[in-house]
């Protein structure tokens, strides 16, 4: 079978076309999932980025779905991708955790452990008191990066179970107190090797 033989064949009108409309829909979809997000955090040149492909990836799709009007499949195909393109666009955009939120805790406990461990592990922490509908409250602000979430919301659990926080996106920022990434020790190691240095030199 040659080239031109195949592309004219059902295999590739019925199977193969549809398919790759439903992963080109899934891809165009997913970009644009992220750039609506990207967008709304006032990530201007990503979301250009993205937007620009996107669009790109749509047009091949759609080119296909004007040509073979007739064809049911590719209905279902574009349908199809569309809908998967949404899930996993916020899935992958979860993953990849770009950008910074504000963690708002109201609680009637004393919150102190809470603030003092959350300084301990290095996010910046402001708390003020505050009177709620049922009396007085403590209320704590932490503006942190969205890939901390889980191990704050953990500390929150931690330290008070009953409070109540919200978790909210931050378009932008001035300075303040983030966590910073932990250094690996590489002293230790090198101290380590003198030390079975000094070891085989008593040795000899």
């Amino acid at each position: 079978m040659d080239l031109a033989s195949f592309y004219s064949s059902e295999i590739f009108t019925l199977v193969i076309i549809p398919l790759l409309i439903f992963l080109a829909r899934i891809c165009d979809v997913t970009l644009d999932t992220a750039r609506i997000i990207y967008v709304s955090r006032g990530m201007k040149l990503l979301a250009t980025l993205i937007g620009f492909f996107g669009v790109l990836i749509w047009l091949v799709s759609i080119t296909q779905i004007i040509q073979n009007l007739t064809n049911i499949i590719y209905y279902f195909a574009y349908a199809g991708g569309f809908a998967m393109g949404n899930y996993i666009g916020i899935y992958v955009e979860e993953r990849m955790a770009i950008g910074t939120v504000i963690i708002r805790i109201i609680t009637q406990k004393d919150a102190t452990n809470l603030v003092e461990h959350l300084k301990e592990e290095g996010y910046g922490v402001t708390y003020i008191d505050a009177k709620g509908s049922m009396g007085p409250v403590k209320v704590v602000f932490s503006i942190i990066k969205r890939k901390d979430i889980d191990q704050v919301l953990k500390i929150i659990r931690k330290f008070n179970p009953l409070s109540f926080y919200t978790v909210e996106d931050v378009r932008s920022f001035r300075e303040g107190v983030f966590r910073k990434k932990p250094k690996k020790p590489f002293i230790p190691k090198i101290k380590r090797k003198h030390k079975s240095k000094e070891n085989s030199q008593e040795k000899d």
